[in-house]
């Protein structure tokens, strides 16, 4: 039926035109964003799945922020209590020097000098030990005293379902001051003054050991979560990721197909042009 009001074959070409286009416009957002669910009306499932996935990659990543905190801690408290493991031989040597009972009193006074200002630079050292405001070799609250504090212990995250690593505190604050108690003015006194050394550099060797022990485990806890995030990831992309050699045929196929149905619903509006010829 040839009519004015109502253009049957018009109208599905429109309708087929509109499919064509919605279909082209989901594959252009396929490979604009890269994905192949970008939203939840798209595939609800999957995108509840991604989110769930994307929620734990940015737990994972600020887990491994808060243990390369630690490892920063960690690093410079190592060079710390090892520039004062050096330190202490150079102290060991004066000691030794101070403790000859050939010594006159100007040369005692000489090496009680050098004592003082290597036990200055050790101090300067343990407060410099300092990474983000934290500095695990000295107790921040009454540092260098020989009271035995509570060492400055931090406690941080090693993985997203709340287990925890713990970088120990060492207080080599209060073997600084065991040394700054004694003196070498006197050979006498350089003798209980090794004693005292030795006892320091026993507990900076301990400390040291236990340094390198809980560095060794935020490194591999660091590891193991930077390979646990890179496969979480590729899970979520196999989910999400779009194919973009696929999802380009697929969008050179809708654009021609979207040209031919223009130019189908061009020919359907051409229809009523015919009626004009019954009235001629």
């Amino acid at each position: 039926m040839l009519s004015v009001l109502t253009n049957p074959p018009a109208m599905t070409a429109l309708r087929n035109l509109t499919s064509i286009q919605m279909r082209k416009d989901t594959v252009q957002n396929h490979v604009s964003t890269g994905l192949r669910v970008t939203g939840a009306v798209e595939d609800a499932s999957n995108f509840a799945i991604a989110q769930g996935i994307r929620t734990d990659l940015s737990a994972f990543d600020a887990v491994m922020q808060g243990l390369n905190n630690a490892k920063g801690v960690s690093n410079v408290a190592i060079a710390g209590a090892t520039a004062v493991s050096d330190l202490m031989i150079d102290i060991r040597k004066k000691i030794t020097e101070g403790a000859n009972e050939g010594n006159t009193t100007q040369q005692q006074q000489i090496l009680q000098n050098d004592y003082d200002d290597m036990l200055a630079q050790m101090r300067q050292i343990l407060e410099n030990s300092t990474f983000n405001g934290e500095n695990i070799l000295i107790e921040v609250a009454i540092p260098f005293n020989l009271a035995v504090g509570t060492v400055n212990d931090i406690n941080v995250l090693s993985n997203i379902d709340g287990g925890t690593l713990t970088l120990r505190g060492q207080r080599i604050d209060v073997n600084y001051a065991q040394l700054v108690n004694e003196d070498i003015s006197t050979p006498a006194n350089a003798l209980n003054a090794l004693t005292a050394w030795e006892t320091a550099m026993t507990d900076i060797g301990n400390a040291l050991g236990e340094l390198g022990a809980d560095a060794r485990a935020l490194n591999l806890q660091t590891t193991f979560l930077e390979s646990t995030r890179d496969a979480v990831d590729e899970g979520l992309g196999n989910i999400v990721d779009a194919n973009m050699a696929r999802e380009s045929a697929r969008l050179t196929a809708f654009q021609v197909q979207e040209q031919l149905a223009v130019q189908t619903l061009g020919l359907a509006n051409q229809r009523p042009q015919t009626i004009l010829g019954l009235f001629q």
